[in-house]
C-alpha cells in the first residue's frame, strides 16, 4: 500500500509540541530546543492547521493543553520514542546484527540478570541487546519488545509464556543486627523491624505461618515498593528483610548480610519468560530463552 506523503507527520513540528506541552511554556520549549518563541509559536500553529485541531489554550502567560492536544500528546510521545530508538539502533551498528529488546523486573534485572550477562553476550557477540526495566504488563502491539522476563501467573495478553524459576525468600540482617538480635544462638524476631515488600503485603505473615514463629507481630515495620530498597536498608541496620534468594547472593556469600533462619519459604508465584504470539522464530529471543533455561532453576 502506497503511503500518502502529505499524512507523514513532520518531527522537527511534534518534537516542539512536545517539548512546550511537558513545560506549558512556548519561552521554556523554545530555550530546550535552541530556537526563538516565534518560531516554537509559528510550528505549533503548523501543527494545529496540519491536523485541524486546536491543541494549546491560551491563559495569561502560559499554554496549557487542549483536550484534543491531551489526547494527542501520549501519541506523539510514542512516535518519538520510536524514531529515537531507530537512530539509536543504527548509529550503534544493531542494523548490521541481531537485534534483541528484552524487558525484565527492575531488581531481578541488576541483580540477578546482569551479572550474568556477560555469559550471553560472550556466546552471541552479533546480538545487539537492549535491556529495558518494566514492572507490570504491557501490551506487546504498543511496545515492541522481543522477550519479558515476567513474575507472576504464567498469562500474559498476546504472550506464550514458558516456566523459567520459582524463589525462595529468606529472612536477613545485617551482621552487625544479627549479632544484637541473636540470644542463646537463636534470632529473636519479636525485637526486630520487619521490612516488607507493597506489592507483597502478606509475605511476612505467611512465612510466620509456615514456620510456626510466635511472640511477634509480622505487619508491624516500614514498608518500601521495591527489593532493591529494602536490600539497602537491610545492609544499612534498619531491620530484618524477607527477601529472595537469587537478589542477594553476593551480599550472604561475603557474610555482609546473614541469614538468620535456614527456612527458606517458596513464593506463590513464578518468573516466566514470555515471547510475543507470532514472534516465535525470532533467532536472538529464542536463543536468550535458551541460555536463560540454562540458569539454576529454582532462586
Amino acid at each position: 500500500m502506497t503511503m500518502r506523503r502529505r499524512l507523514l507527520p513532520d518531527m522537527g513540528l511534534l518534537q516542539t509540541f512536545e517539548s512546550a506541552a511537558r513545560h506549558g511554556n512556548f519561552s521554556r520549549a523554545a530555550e530546550e530546543l535552541n530556537l526563538t518563541q516565534s518560531a516554537v509559536s509559528r510550528q505549533i500553529r503548523e501543527l494545529e492547521q496540519q491536523t485541524g485541531l486546536d491543541l494549546f489554550e491560551r491563559i495569561r502567560k502560559r499554554v496549557v493543553l487542549s483536550d484534543a492536544g491531551a489526547m494527542l500528546l501520549p501519541e506523539v510521545r510514542q512516535l518519538l520514542s520510536g524514531a529515537e530508538r531507530l537512530m539509536l539502533g543504527a548509529l550503534s551498528g544493531e542494523a548490521r546484527g541481531r537485534r534483541l529488546r528484552v524487558a525484565t523486573l527492575p531488581t531481578f534485572g541488576s541483580r540477578w540478570l546482569v551479572p550474568r550477562l556477560g555469559q550471553f553476550l560472550t556466546r552471541h557477540p552479533d546480538v545487539a541487546l537492549t535491556l529495558e526495566s518494566r514492572d507490570r504488563p504491557f501490551s506487546f502491539q504498543e511496545e515492541p519488545i522481543d522477550l519479558v522476563i515476567h513474575y507472576g501467573q504464567p498469562v500474559w495478553p498476546g504472550g506464550v509464556t514458558t516456566f523459567l524459576c520459582s524463589e525462595l525468600v529468606v529472612p536477613v540482617a545485617s551482621r552487625a543486627l544479627a549479632e544484637r538480635l541473636t540470644t542463646g544462638g537463636v534470632p529473636d524476631l519479636a525485637a526486630a523491624h520487619l521490612l516488607h515488600l507493597t506489592g507483597r503485603p502478606g509475605l511476612w505473615s505467611h512465612w510466620f505461618e509456615r514456620f510456626g514463629h510466635s511472640g511477634a507481630d509480622p505487619w508491624r515495620g516500614t514498608r518500601f515498593d521495591q527489593f532493591s530498597m529494602i536490600i539497602a536498608a537491610v545492609q544499612s541496620g534498619l531491620g530484618v528483610g524477607l527477601l529472595p534468594s537469587y537478589l542477594i547472593e553476593q551480599e550472604t556469600g561475603s557474610g555482609e548480610l546473614v541469614q538468620l533462619f535456614d527456612q527458606p519459604m517458596p513464593t506463590e508465584t513464578s518468573y516466566y519468560i514470555i515471547l510475543p504470539e507470532g514472534h516465535q522464530t525470532n533467532p536472538a529471543a529464542q536463543e536468550f530463552r535458551a541460555w536463560l533455561l540454562e540458569q539454576p532453576r529454582q532462586q
